[in-house]
Formats: C-alpha cells, structure tokens, sequence
C-alpha cells in the first residue's frame, strides 16, 4: 500500500521546480498553469526569487502547492497512484488533489486565499513559531503550560519523536524555549512564518476560511485523506471541509496521522514536492516502513523504477 504525503510551508527554496520543469514536459504545464490562473509569475518567483518574496505566507502556499502537483503529474503518467494521502498543514490541499477531491485551478485559488488570510491575521496579531528538538511532546506540552503566563502559546505541529513545534505570542514562545533548553532540549529552531500559525491567534483566518471552504469545489475523495486536525481519515466532501477549517487554529497532528497510514496498511510513503523534510519524519516516526522522495530529477526516476 503506496502513500502519498505532501510538505507544507517552509519547503520552499529559491529553484524549486525548475529542474522537474525542464527534464518533464508535464511538470513544467502545471507550472505554467499556476501563472495563468493566480496572473503572478510564481514561475519566475520560483526560479529566481528574491527569496524573501518567495518565503511570504501568500507566495509561499501557491509555490509549494504548484511544485507539488507538478511532480504528481509526473508520477501519474508513470501509473503511479497513491492508496491513501495526507500533506502537512498546506500539504493536505495538494493532498486533496491527489485525492480528486479538488481540481488543480480551484486548489491554486483556494490557498492564494488561504495564505493572503494568514499573512493578514499574522500582521494585525503578530505571532510566531519554533521547533523544539530533542524534548518529548509531553515535556514539551508542559513547558507551554508554564511558559504561556496568560499569553496565547500551543503546541503548533506534533511532527516526529524530538521534534515539536509551538506558537503563539513572540515573547511566550522566547519564554518557551528557553525554558525547553533548561528541560534537557537539544536546541531550539525560530520558523520564518508570519504570524503563530496553527493557534488561537489565527481564529480570523479560520471563521473567514470556513466561510470560504463550502464554495471552494471541494468533492469526495477518490482515496481516504488523512487530516492533520485529528488524524481522522474522510472520504466525505462535507468532512474534509470542516477538518481543513479546523486546521488553521489546531495543532497539527503529523506523527498520529502517519500512525493511521501504516495502520491503515500504508508500507511506502513517498513525499511528493520539495526537499525531504516528511520523508525524514516518517523515519522517525517508525523506520520499518520505507520513505522516498521526490526532491529532484533522480530521486522522482528513483521513485518510478522501484513502484510503477
């Protein structure tokens, strides 16, 4: 059983794309396509940068989502079909592609949306990120709860064993990660992010984005999705619609939701889109299952020899 994953914000480099767009003919249309219908050249962004436009939560979303699909069309011409899906955070809409429960033109204007409506909460309410690595989630969980002081701080992403993210007020998430540090952390990690993403500070985002979602064009899945919100499989269009409005003001639940996969029969995850950064998570999530990559030219032939 073949699971398709898909990387989130913070994927995104400057030359992302340009070698799966000039090696695959397929690849480089949806890129063009991207263009056309956003009328930005993300093409260009993509290729060229400058990086700190490409890195803007509204720029970012379509670029990863773009880069995404583009090698799923790669792999889909190749016979490559995925049994179940699931994509991190942004991830999960290039997911619901994947899925057939959103076509590429829709899902390319629905995180435009998305990313103008984050970047806009993350600038009136300001906020931020940062990974704690090496601290277990329920050490973690208890340094929020200590460090929060009234303020607004949560767990953002349960990524991986050692790796958890939290978010919130600029000065809570300082608090907490130094307090992690004095509990055994190996480090801390500050994320280039607008604003505290995945935390009650994005409750604008979620009320505008759930009033936006039910006329997005969003179906039933061809293949079970696995949310992020609760690690929940659906197939149902209405359920799917809830869980990604939920998404935005919840933590991300990344290490359950690969837990459901294998339990669901899941043996190979591949990431498709940019670097590897899930493909290392599922490793040490359980590294009885195989992970492969899609991050360029070799690693997509890699793919194809060994599953199509």
């Amino acid at each position: 059983m073949i699971a398709f994953i898909f990387p989130g914000q913070g994927s995104q480099y400057v030359g992302m794309g340009a070698d799966v767009a000039e090696q695959y003919p397929a690849a480089a249309a949806v890129i063009e396509q991207a263009d056309a219908v956003l009328d930005i050249e993300l093409s260009r962004l993509m290729r060229e940068g400058p990086a700190e436009e490409l890195t803007a939560t509204e720029t970012a979303q379509p670029a990863l989502l773009a880069h995404s699909v583009a090698v799923l069309r790669v792999l889909e011409a190749q016979g490559l079909q995925p049994d179940v899906v699931a994509g991190h955070s942004l991830g999960e809409y290039s997911a619901l592609v994947a899925a057939g429960a959103l076509d590429f033109e829709s899902a390319l204007q629905l995180v435009r949306h998305r990313g103008e409506l984050m970047a806009e909460d993350g600038r009136r309410v300001g906020g931020t990120m940062a990974a704690i690595i090496g601290l277990d989630k329920e050490k973690v969980e208890v340094v929020v709860e200590e460090a929060g002081s009234g303020q607004v701080l949560v767990v953002a992403n349960y990524n991986c064993s050692g790796q958890v993210v939290v978010s919130g007020v600029v000065s809570a998430v300082e608090r907490a990660c130094e307090l992690a540090k004095q509990r055994g952390a190996k480090g801390s990690i500050a994320l280039k992010v607008s604003g505290a993403f995945h935390s009650s500070l994005m409750n604008g985002t979620a009320e505008r984005l759930g009033e936006y979602l039910p006329q997005a064009g969003i179906s039933d899945a061809r293949v079970p999705v696995v949310s992020n919100v609760d690690a929940t499989a659906r197939s149902d269009a209405s359920g799917i619609v809830q869980a990604l409005a939920r998404q935005i003001n919840h933590s991300i639940r990344w290490e359950e939701s690969v837990g459901r996969m294998i339990d669901m029969g899941a043996e190979v995850f591949v990431e498709v889109g940019p670097k590897r950064v899930l493909s290392k998570m599922i490793r040490r999530v359980d590294d009885t299952v195989e992970a492969m990559d899609t991050s360029d030219r070799e690693a997509i032939e890699e793919v194809v020899t060994k599953l199509a």
